[in-house]
């Protein structure tokens, strides 16, 4: 017996990645997304936000709006970034004999900017881990490394449109995503580009107006999803580990009901802006948020 699973190409590498190009593959039905006995992160978790290049102040707010949506503002406006997270927290989180027990809160801990590209404008995987390791992220924090259009970062577009890692001896984890506009919006930003194959179809608008941004956020939902239920490859994971299917990339291209390869499903669509979303955030940004693999359906879980 084999189930049909839409999943990410991806490559095995130190860290996690993801490619929102979809193909449809054959996965025994008892290779399931499962817990490993890992550490998760849980409790308060600190977020450090590295801007490496130039980013304006109001794709500054999409991304803190999203990071500050997650846990610490209630919000009554759904479907929710908040909804969404509880999903992560209810199927992961609460059931991990790992965690630390009670609720996750995600909290905002600092930011820092990079204008001058100290690192020139091509980074290595190792040097996005440097630029992580200098944010100071405190044992069980997070680290988010974003990245403008100018920055070619290794692999991204061919193999990967973001990644997440972790130094698990100072105990916490980093991701990385980065803004695909110029460089490859046919892999990395799509839905809201037109993909480099399959169906051309229309793209989705983008819900905050931003292609780049707006697609960078998808990765970095996906990112922020695994590196919390996955932060050291022995967590919560389907698939070999060096190369596996997590929270949300075991339902790559999966927004919303009736999703099928190259079509991310039944969406919200703003009645002014035409852009389409899934989940509002409490400072009024709206994304379009990955589903996210439910063990206990088991399936693909989305907000609309």
């Amino acid at each position: 017996m084999v189930t049909t699973t839409l999943i990410l190409l991806s490559l095995a590498r130190p860290s996690l990645c993801q490619r929102r190009e979809l193909e449809l593959v054959e996965t025994p039905a008892g290779d399931q997304l499962t817990y490993h006995g890992g550490a998760v992160l849980s409790g308060d978790i600190p977020v450090f936000i590295v801007w490496y290049g130039s980013f304006s102040a109001e794709q500054k707010a999409i991304v803190v709006d999203f990071i500050e949506s997650l846990t610490s503002k209630p919000h009554s406006a759904t479907p929710s970034v908040a909804q969404w997270w509880s999903t992560i927290h209810n199927v992961y989180l609460s059931t991990s004999t790992a965690a630390a027990g009670g609720d996750t809160r995600i909290l905002l801990a600092s930011q820092a900017s990079d204008e001058q590209y100290s690192l020139g404008k091509s980074l290595t995987l190792d040097q996005v881990f440097q630029l992580a390791a200098g944010a100071g992220p405190r044992k069980g924090g997070l680290v988010l490394v974003l990245t403008d259009p100018g920055v070619v970062v290794d692999g991204f577009g061919s193999v990967r449109c973001g990644l997440h890692g972790a130094d698990a001896g100072a105990g916490y984890a980093y991701a990385w995503a980065g803004d695909a506009e110029r460089q490859c919006p046919g892999q990395c930003a799509w839905p809201f580009a037109k993909p480099s194959y399959g169906p051309q179809d229309k793209p989705l608008g983008a819900p905050n107006g931003d292609v780049g941004v707006d697609g960078m956020m998808v990765t970095l939902a996906s990112m922020v999803a695994g590196a919390v239920t996955n932060p050291f490859r022995d967590a919560y994971y389907q698939g070999e580990k060096d190369a596996a299917l997590e929270a949300c990339t075991a339902c790559a291209g999966v927004y919303g009901s009736g999703s099928y390869p190259g079509y991310a499903g039944d969406v919200l669509v703003d009645k002014d802006t035409g852009g389409s979303y899934n989940a509002i955030g409490a400072g009024g940004h709206k994304y379009l948020l990955p589903a996210v693999y439910d063990t206990g359906k088991p399936g693909c879980s989305t907000l609309v």
